[in-house]
Order: C-alpha cells, then structure tokens, then sequence
C-alpha cells in the first residue's frame, strides 16, 4: 500500500520513506523532515501525452495559454484598516484580502496584544473576524481583552474565538465561516493528524501553512500567523515558510523596556523600509507619534552621549547612543553592543583607532541605542564613534546633546547618507544643536570631510581635553 507520507531533506531535497539520522543525498544530520507525500496526477482516458496535458480532445478542458501583462485585468483590492496607524503604516496601508502575514516575535513581546487590538478594531469596523488560539484557552483570551479594554475597540469582546490545534478542525471552520480576518496564534501549535511528527516540527508548519494558504487565496481571507523565533531572534520553523506568506513582520524590543518597534522584513504589498513604533503600558500598546521628543528630553548632556539622527524608512528619528570605555581586566577586551550589529562596531573601532587618533586597545567598549530601538543603516556610525571618543576622553560633546549622521569609509571620510534635509530638518525642530554631517548635506549642518574633522567639530578645546583611560 503506498504511503501518505515521505521524509524530505531540508538542505538538498532529498526523500525516503523512512526517517534517516543523516540524509544520504548531502551528509546532512537531522534534516530530513516528514511531509505529505505528492498525489499521483490522474492520467486522463486514453493515455496521451495531449491529455495528460489537459489539451482539449471532445470539448474538454482547454490548455492553459499565457497572456501578455497588458491583457491581464490588476484592479487593485480594498485594503483593510487596522485601525492602528503604525501598523497600517508597516503594512502599507493596511491589510490585502487573500493576504498571508506571518507576525514573528520573542515571548511576551506583545504579538497576541497586537493581533487582539487589530481584531477588535476589524470587528467593531464591522468585519468578520476569528481568532484562533492554540497556546491559550477561551477564557484566558476574553481576560486579556478586558484587560486591554478600550485599546482593542469597541468590538473587543465580540470577536469570535476558537481554541483548537487540530488544523481540519480550523480549516472546516474557516470554510464555514464568512470571516474576512483570521489570527493564528500560533502556526506552531497546529497540527495535521495525517503526518506523524509532532506540533511544530518543520514538516508539520510547512503542512499548516500550505493548507492555509490554499484557503485564504481561495476565499480571499487575510490569515495573520502569529510565529515563534529562535534564541538569535530568528523566525522559527522551515525557510519555506517566509516564501509561502506576503508579508513577514518581525516584531522587536525588550521585555524589561517599554519600547516596540515594528518592522517589514518582507511586503509584496508595500515597502520594506517603514517601522513603527510602540510602547507598551498597562492598558496595551500605545502608539508613540513624536519618539523624537522623548528621546532628545531623555538625552544626557555627560561624556559618552551622542544623538543620531536617522531615518526609519520615510520617518526621521532622534535618538541617544551611548558608550562606555573603560579598562579592561581580560586579555581579551570586551566588545558589548545593544542596538547594534556588533560586527560594525568593530569597524568603527578600527577607523577611529587609525584615522581619529583614538586606541580602544586593552579597554571594554559597551555601546548602547537608548530606548530599546534596533538601528541597521550605515548613518550610525559617526553618532557611534563620537560617542565612544567622548567616553574615551571624558569630555562631552559640544553642544550636547549633539545631533549628527554618517557613514564612515575605510580610509577615514565621512560618506554621504539619504535624506539628509529630512535629518536636519527633525534635529532643528528639536532643538539640536547645528548637526555634524557629511559634506553636501545641506543647509544648517555642520558639515566635515572626514572623521578627524568631525572629531575636532564635536570635542571641546584641547585645553579642556583629558584622557582618564591613560590616566
């Protein structure tokens, strides 16, 4: 009898009817996973190859015939509101029908917060809606909306819930179902009775989110899969899982901070470049419209604060980094960054060490974006290298808080960034000091060719300089 289901390597594409240890195609260790096995298609009467092909022989079905795109009808589709600007924002202005968005997140980030706001926001806009929760019973979600109260909407407790982990289950609802917005949360915790591995393992999620998707295509339901991540931070499951969906959100921030930051790694709806920006209080989250201002108010005016001035997609944004330069105890110096990738910290280590005149060599370095905020452009790296050479010196910068943006080049110049009007412009309107920019600019900025220059722009007088590391 044959099987209803084969193991396939993850790596090489490999399949065996039984689980092996190592997938014999690549050497690979644990990489084979179960999935269905692939339907024999049904030869049609007759045998031929036309027929197999689905050409037409007595008025049958038609073969498939591309068209030119000019031909092709692209009437663009309603989006749906959320209701939540930021997320609108993210999204590119809300919501497509038939749509899959995969919502990913550490623990206790605020993803089931967010979806309930979205939903009862949908519902009380007079959608149809379904939450379907496998981590949480019924009750335990009605507690959370309460708690929430006017931050999910007026139509809060009326969205329908269903706790249930069988995806059959799921899908005959939603089949039955006029719903237009469905939240899953978790795509791990279904599962196929028709596959033997357990929740969550690759060949399950891919299961649950192919059936999912065959579904909300078909009946133009927008699916949000609220998904797991990985120690590093990284989308838990199988890589196909990121190909099969629209829109990937990744939502960052740490538990112990009040701040959450939104971000598209994936929209084929709308740019990847937008974040949005929350804040997390008792009553939910709250959308933080001005971040510029609380941070700048919270900037210190002491040695190792610097503000950078950078561009979260189309929205300029003030905020503090910070640094630590102290003695090291280790023979190897520690390198600790938050906010940051760490790999370009060392870079700008290395530039400040050869062309600002600055050694951080046998001294920690610890480097901070206040807030909580996750910064990736190559902009930050002046704002970086300031703020570690005012630490070193001990001095702070002129004119704190001192706002300033650029890339620094391998040989020491200060590279032109994008948008620099739109920096300068969010600097002024906080009161920042003029802002210490690359050359070309514009208007306003304290403009420097290379490092050195825009060290001597932001330190104070050599009368004034100490060195408390050497000391």
């Amino acid at each position: 009898m044959a099987r209803d289901t084969v193991h396939v390597c993850s790596q090489c594409g490999f399949d065996s009817p039984q689980w092996r240890g190592q997938c014999p195609g690549c050497g690979g260790w644990n990489t084979l996973a179960e999935q269905r096995a692939p339907r024999a298609p049904a030869r049609a009467r007759g045998g031929s190859r036309a027929a197999r092909r689905g050409v037409a022989r007595d008025g049958g079905a038609r073969a498939a015939v591309p068209r030119a795109l000019a031909e092709v009808s692209a009437a663009p589709g309603e989006r749906l509101a959320t209701g939540i600007g930021e997320l609108d924002r993210v999204l590119g202005g809300g919501l497509v029908p038939g749509s899959l968005v995969l919502l990913g997140g550490s623990p206790g980030i605020g993803k089931s917060t967010l979806t309930n706001m979205v939903l009862g926001h949908l519902q009380g806009a007079g959608r149809r809606t379904l939450y379907v929760s496998g981590e949480e019973s019924a009750p335990q979600v009605r507690l959370r909306a309460e708690r929430l109260g006017a931050a999910c909407g007026s139509g809060a407790l009326a969205v329908p819930v269903l706790a249930e982990t069988d995806l059959d289950t799921v899908l005959e609802v939603l089949a039955a179902d006029a719903a237009q917005v469905c939240v899953i949360d978790s795509v791990q915790t279904l599962h196929s009775a028709e596959l033997g591995a357990g929740p969550g393992s690759v060949g399950q999620v891919r299961e649950v989110a192919g059936a999912l998707m065959e579904l909300a295509k078909a009946r133009g339901l927008t699916v949000i899969l609220v998904g797991h991540v990985t120690k590093d931070g990284a989308l838990a499951g199988p890589r196909v899982l990121e190909h099969l969906v629209d829109c990937v959100l990744q939502f960052e921030g740490e538990r112990e901070r009040p701040y959450r930051e939104l971000r598209a790694l994936k929209n084929r709806f709308g740019s990847t470049n937008e974040a949005g920006l929350f804040e997390m209080r008792q009553g939910g989250l709250v959308e933080v419209l001005d971040a510029s201002a609380r941070f700048v108010a919270e900037a210190t005016r002491a040695p190792g604060s610097a503000v950078l001035a950078a561009m979260e997609g189309s929205r300029p944004l003030l905020v503090e980094v910070q640094a630590l330069v102290a003695r090291s105890e280790l023979e190897q110096p520690r390198r600790v960054v938050s906010g940051l990738d760490r790999n370009r910290l060392a870079l700008v280590l290395a530039i400040l060490a050869r062309h600002g005149g600055l050694s951080t060599a046998g001294c920690d370095v610890f480097v901070n974006v206040v807030g909580g905020v996750r910064l990736e452009e190559p902009g930050s790296d002046l704002a970086v290298a300031l703020a570690v050479a005012s630490a070193s010196r001990g001095v702070p910068l002129r004119g704190s808080p001192r706002a300033c943006f650029g890339e620094l080049g391998l040989t020491g110049e200060l590279r032109w960034v994008g948008h620099p009007e739109r920096r300068l412009q969010e600097a002024a309107r906080h009161g920042c000091s003029a802002p210490i920019a690359p050359m070309d600019s514009g208007p306003g900025a304290c403009e420097a060719p290379t490092l050195s220059a825009a060290l001597a722009l932001a330190m104070a007088g050599e009368g004034a300089r100490r060195d408390p590391i050497a000391a």
